[in-house]
Formats: C-alpha cells, structure tokens, sequence
C-alpha cells in the first residue's frame, strides 16, 4: 500500500485514473482542501457539502481505503468546477 499522499499528489495521480489503493484519510484532506466541509456522518458515510456548489460528496471508508468510484466522483467534481486547492487552517 502507498504512503499518504498530499491533495494535490493524490489529485495528479487520480486525474490520470490512478484511483485504487487509496486510503480514506487521503481522500478526507483532498476533499476538505478543495473547500468541502463535512456536514454529516450518517452511519458510515460521511457527507460533505461545497458552499458553493449544489453537489455533495459521499465517502465510504472499507478497511481504511477510500472506493474509487469516490476517488473519481471526487476528482471529476474538483476539474468539472476547476475548484482550487486551499491550504489547511
């Protein structure tokens, strides 16, 4: 399994299909970068709203990996809108 990737790295890697093995927490600080807060966790899924858009995000953790039809949806969502990385506060 690969270490932990920065936002931008596992963005990079992502935006050329590279979406297995990738772990939640990874997936969780992209998220959170490109400005998604997490407004609820409902069981096991973790939904996260941008307050600018009408789109959410729902992450699923299986056995510390993220799924990588998330890790797409995620990606796909960050390009379509060409949503900019933020620094953590």
């Amino acid at each position: 399994m690969p270490g932990s990737w920065t936002p931008a790295t596992l963005l990079r890697r992502a935006s050329r299909g590279q979406c297995a093995n990738v772990r939640f927490g990874d997936l969780v600080a992209l998220v959170e970068a490109l400005g998604f807060r997490l407004r609820r966790v409902a069981g096991s899924p973790h939904i996260y709203a941008h307050p600018h858009l009408d789109e959410l995000v729902n992450l699923q953790e299986v056995n510390g990996q993220a799924k990588p039809y998330q890790v797409r949806q995620v990606t796909r969502i960050a390009l379509r809108y060409a949503l900019p990385l933020r620094s953590r506060r």
